[in-house]
């Protein structure tokens, strides 16, 4: 009979204080000796306390844990194209935290491992940051976050950050496989496969900060003051996702996941502690499946895009909404399009990065991967003079 898999939360507004008791009431392994690497959210050059980052004093807390029980720890990370992970690392305050204690790791520094995906739904192999694969243990510690594309961002879909270089970017360029269901997403059964080859031994959510709205990095922080820690990261994130006020078997990729390769959503059959959830959900505003709700005036077509060129255009957007107008099309609108899937789109769209190249006839084309927000404003003020 499978092992009851079970899910520590705790509440404490300090996040160094409430991510090692997560910590420290969970069921570990046997750590002594082990090698830990320890993968924090830490793919952008983003601020401490933003909520797009996991909060350094969430990963003090876990080289400390670690550390006392005589493991080895790393941190490490493979960041979003044009960043490296120095800067990254240098950015959220992680650098700050862990120089003098662990080595910081630039998971792309060497040569990727070509891992075969058994029974893989739209993944035959992966490119893996070999770093990743010779871990004794790897702890995923993601931030509290809602995603545009998965719904929730947790420990599983955090695990994105151990595939190396461009691989990231491939996830979101996967033709779709016949049979898949319309409701699920190419991403989905992408994060689903992985799930089979590179799931975490142990995962810790830091719910100090949250992020929700547009997420995984345009949204609003969420205080919250929750940490999630368990060794089965499927019923971890499903725990996680109950607390964000989402209902976890309606998460795709978490779904799927369960389905393909064994793990426990189902929050009836996770031991939970405490015992009683409800009283500790704080409902996070999810992402909207529409930017134009957003930003009046303006139309995104967004076919399997990846969260880097979404995350340009809600900068986009945010700084320049007002000036985008004033080159909306004949309909009075500004068409916007992004994503290697994307369909006819009206004349004049805007077409965000490399993926679109295709269509660059229907449109302004604007080359990237992603392109910077300020550089496709100049190039739109250089055609339409």
């Amino acid at each position: 009979m499978p092992k009851t898999p079970h899910v520590v939360v705790a509440q404490n507004g300090e996040a160094y204080a409430g991510a090692f008791e997560a910590l420290a009431r969970a069921s570990v392994p046997n750590l002594l000796g082990k090698t830990i690497l320890l993968k924090p959210n830490a793919g952008r050059a983003s601020q401490p306390l933003s909520g797009v980052t996991t909060n350094p004093q969430v990963v003090l807390a876990a080289i400390d844990f670690f550390q006392q029980h005589g493991a080895k720890v790393r941190v490490g990370e493979s960041p979003i194209l044009g960043v490296t992970a120095e800067q990254t690392f240098e950015s959220t305050g992680i650098t700050e935290v862990a120089k003098e204690r662990v080595e910081l790791v630039d998971l792309d520094a060497r040569k990727a491992s070509i891992v075969p995906v058994p029974n893989g739904r739209v993944l035959s192999e992966i490119r893996v940051c070999p770093d990743v694969l010779e871990a004794d243990i790897v702890v995923s510690i993601p931030v509290m976050k809602t995603h545009m594309h998965t719904v929730v961002s947790l420990g599983l879909k955090n695990m994105k950050g151990c595939l190396h270089g461009r691989e990231k970017v491939r996830l979101h360029q996967l033709d779709r496989p016949a049979g898949l269901p319309e409701d699920i997403k190419t991403l989905d059964a992408a994060i689903a496969d992985l799930a089979g080859v590179l799931r975490p031994g142990f995962t810790l959510v830091d719910g100090a900060i949250g992020l929700e709205g547009l997420g995984p990095s345009a949204g609003s922080a969420k205080q919250v003051g929750l940490f999630v820690a368990g060794e089965d990261c499927l019923a971890v994130d499903a725990v996680a996702a109950h607390l964000m006020g989402f209902e976890p078997t309606k998460i795709p990729h978490l779904r799927l996941a369960a389905e393909q390769n064994g793990g426990c959503i189902d929050l009836d059959k996770i031991e939970t502690e405490p015992t009683e959830l409800d009283g500790l959900v704080n409902r996070f505003k999810p992402a909207p499946t529409e930017l134009s709700v957003e930003y009046p005036g303006v139309v995104v077509h967004d076919c399997d895009s990846c969260s880097a060129c979404l995350s340009t255009v809600v900068m986009l957007l945010e700084r320049y909404h007002s000036e985008l107008l004033d080159y909306a099309g004949p309909d009075k609108k500004v068409h916007i399009a992004m994503g290697k899937s994307v369909e006819d789109v009206p004349a004049g769209t805007l077409l965000i990065g490399n993926c679109t190249a295709n269509k660059k006839a229907q449109g302004l084309f604007i080359k990237g991967c992603p392109p910077v927000a300020s550089e496709i404003l100049a190039a739109i003020k250089r055609n339409t003079k």
